[in-house]
């Protein structure tokens, strides 16, 4: 977990809106977050793969889909600035979505 990894990992609209949504603490499946976002499978699962990498979430394989979770134990340092940076307003386009 680096300052470069998690910036860049929130840098994009699309992870940030998942991340969003997974910072509730509760799994999501990758099709619900999909839904919500309408965004492509593919597409939502490199998303996620760069939250992962970044330490931001943890992944759990349930049958044909996974699961993703805020991840747990995060520093108190990373955890005050997602949330700053989720209190951000959202884009125009991500609002439209």
């Amino acid at each position: 977990m680096d300052a470069i990894s998690i910036l860049s990992a929130l840098a994009e609209p699309t992870r940030l809106a998942a991340l969003r949504l997974v910072w509730d603490g509760r799994e999501h499946c990758v099709c619900e977050l999909m839904r919500s976002l309408g965004v492509t499978q593919s597409r939502m699962s490199r998303h996620m793969a760069v939250l992962k990498m970044a330490g931001l979430v943890v992944d759990r394989r349930d049958a044909q889909w996974v699961r993703y979770r805020r991840a747990p134990d995060l520093p108190r340092e990373i955890v005050s600035l997602v949330d700053a940076a989720l209190a951000l307003p959202q884009s125009r386009e991500r609002r439209a979505a």
